[in-house]
Formats: C-alpha cells, structure tokens, sequence
C-alpha cells in the first residue's frame, strides 16, 4: 500500500508542477501580449501632426558627387518636402519621376524636396538615384532615428514642412502629380 500511495503522492505532484509551470508560462504570455499592445497604443500616439513642429535632424546627402550633410534646422524660411521612402518600395519608385519633374520650379520658388531613404545600404540608394537622375537631396537614414523621431509606418510616408519649420500636411502613402503639386504650393514661402 505504501508504494501506491507514493507513486499516487508523486503523480500528484507531478500534475501540480505542470499546473504551476504552464500557468506561469501563460502569464509570461499574457503579460508579454499586453505591453506590446499598451507600446503599440503609446506610439500612435507619439506620430507627428499637422501643427507640430518638424523634429530637426542630420542626416549624409548621398547625391551631389559628394558626401555632405543637411540639418533641417538649416532650411528655415524655406518651404520643405519630407519624403520617407525606400527602393523596394513600389509606390515610392512611382512617385519618384513625380518628385524630380517638380524639383527645379518648386527650388526657384524657395520650396526643397527631400527624400529620406530607409534602405540598409548607400549602393541600392546610389544605384536608384542614378536609374532615375535625381538631382534633389537623397539622404540615407541607416539606423532609423529620423523614422523613428517621426512616427514613420507606411512606406511612402511624406510631410510638407512650411517656412517656419511647422507641419502644413502628413500624407501616408503614394502621391499622384497633382496632389504633390498642390502641396508644395501650400508651402511655399511667403
């Protein structure tokens, strides 16, 4: 009888411990699943507006025949176009003749057009930047900072900046000719 109710002491046992460990791993889970949600939730809540004020960066200009560097700080009193995008991107590469077509007139009229590349190397960027001819600044987010600092999702995500450095407009998403047009002529300078 002893060895019975031993082997019946330790089944128990056994069972209990399972009990314990698969509860444990279900709270581990739970707890897991719930503060990814509560970050997914703080996030949006963190993206960028219009009204707000654009976050200033630095980031390496990659065409231009030389490796320079462009502080948004330094296009105050200038209309900008902040476009987030990469070359595996279909409906960033679409918008991209869009983009250089208006580059020379939107310039003159005191309005930069800015694309800020997301891609994990300068060689698909330089390679992109000469397929297509772009002459307006290409610049090479490696780590994901501004991204980051700007609540970038979707690819292409783009920000229309007026001459004082505050968001006019946040579109998400390809952009056709005419509404790009009508944009930049919301931020032109004054």
């Amino acid at each position: 009888m002893d060895k019975i109710e031993q082997a019946n002491k330790t089944k128990k046992n056994k069972k209990r411990n399972r009990l314990i460990y698969r509860t444990s791993i279900l709270t581990v889970l739970f707890g897991a699943l719930l503060f990814a949600l509560i970050s997914n939730l703080m996030a949006d809540d963190e993206t960028l507006d219009v009204g707000d004020k654009a976050p200033d960066f630095q980031l390496t200009h990659l065409n231009g025949g030389q490796s320079e560097t462009i502080r948004l700080g330094d296009l105050k009193g200038k209309g900008v176009m902040l476009n987030f995008w990469a070359t595996y991107c279909e409906p960033c590469e679409r918008e991209m003749p869009y983009m250089e077509t208006l580059y020379p007139e939107y310039k003159q009229k005191g309005v930069e057009i800015i694309a800020v590349s997301v891609d994990a190397t300068e060689l698909v960027i330089d390679k992109f930047v000469e397929q297509y001819g772009l002459s307006f600044p290409v610049l090479h987010d490696n780590n994901s900072l501004v991204m980051d600092a700007y609540g970038i999702r979707p690819l292409p995500t783009t920000f229309f900046i007026d001459e004082n450095g505050v968001i006019v407009e946040r579109v998400m998403g390809e952009l056709t000719l005419e509404n790009l047009e009508g944009y930049l002529q919301k931020i032109e300078p004054s």
